[in-house]
């Protein structure tokens, strides 16, 4: 089953109010480095410090009285776990996420400050579906999937409703739509909005280079799930697969998706900072890194941009300023 306009455009109502409409902000400067118009989406102004929150909110606001009751259950390594959190705490839901031990240390501590239970797990030993499936069962609780979900996706997809809209308003057409991709939920649900709205614009995801499965499934016409041999600096892009709900949505949309590695984010984060004054986490700058690295078209174009968050641990990010990564 595929996600419509008409479901992001419900997912819209509800989140009014709660979500942030983030800006849609723009940089001569940037414009002038790329030879293009770059239209800049910063979802790392949302609450939660990430688009995530639009999605996970979408999803849970839609359960019955005794579904809430019983609490929801999620996954995540961070984006995720946060926004389930909050959305948990504004509707009065119990609420337990499951991460992994490594996960950065900033968002523990704000999946925790936002009142959600973390139970930790050992990624490279553990599998987090088995121990959420479990706590859900026990519990009768909810899970709450980080991307393969039509209500997830629909609540991501306002992303790219807004980006569309605010584009509009400042009487420019985008040529060129650029977006992390890890799991699809983000890129599917813009997708859908934005191929709606404006047909004529091309969508491209962008992936880690160790973590290149939806570029994989592309090219193979069918989902591939890969399995990655190191880690990535894209902490929040590390899927190993895109999803099944997802993947037919990025096969009908998308124009492409191409990688980039873990030094042109590095340097994308950089220039983030000091040419826009953001701070974008390693996953929420891949798309800025495959346009400054060439890996996409852009001169000539007007492109919307999107930064899908800004939760980066201070000592890893002091790092990459610093030109240590």
């Amino acid at each position: 089953m595929s996600v419509s306009f008409v479901e992001i455009g419900a997912a819209a109502a509800r989140l009014e109010g709660q979500a942030v409409h983030t800006p849609l902000i723009h940089s001569p400067a940037l414009d002038e480095r790329l030879g293009a118009k770059v239209l800049i989406k910063p979802e790392t102004m949302q609450r939660v410090g990430a688009f995530k929150f639009r999605g996970a909110y979408n999803r849970m606001v839609q359960l019955s009285t005794e579904e809430r009751a019983r609490g929801v259950v999620a996954f995540s390594s961070g984006n995720h776990a946060q926004g389930v959190a909050l959305a948990a705490r504004l509707l009065g839901i119990p609420a337990l996420i499951v991460m992994p031990s490594d996960a950065p240390k900033v968002k523990v501590e704000a999946t925790k400050g936002y009142g959600a239970e973390v139970r930790f797990y050992d990624r490279m030993t553990e599998s987090r579906e088995a121990i959420a499936a479990e706590v859900a069962a026990d519990r009768g609780s909810t899970i709450v999937p980080a991307f393969d979900d039509e209500h997830v996706i629909a609540g991501q997809g306002t992303v790219g409703l807004e980006l569309v809209r605010q584009a509009e308003a400042m009487r420019e057409a985008l040529d060129l739509v650029v977006c992390p991709v890890g799991g699809g939920g983000l890129i599917s649900g813009c997708s859908v909005a934005i191929k709606t709205l404006s047909p004529q614009t091309q969508i491209f995801g962008v992936e880690p280079e160790a973590y290149d499965d939806t570029r994989r499934s592309l090219a193979a016409g069918e989902r591939v799930t890969i399995k990655p041999q190191v880690r990535s600096l894209c902490d929040a892009l590390e899927s190993p697969a895109p999803g099944e709900l997802t993947f037919p949505i990025i096969k009908r949309c998308l124009a492409g998706v191409v990688a980039v590695s873990d030094a042109e984010v590095a340097e994308a984060m950089r220039l983030a900072f000091a040419m826009l004054k953001l701070v974008v986490e390693p996953g929420g700058c891949v798309g800025l890194a495959a346009l400054l690295a060439g890996k996409l078209d852009a001169r000539g174009k007007t492109v919307g941009l999107i930064l899908s968050g800004g939760n980066v641990d201070p000592e890893l990010f002091a790092r990459v300023v610093q030109g240590e990564l």
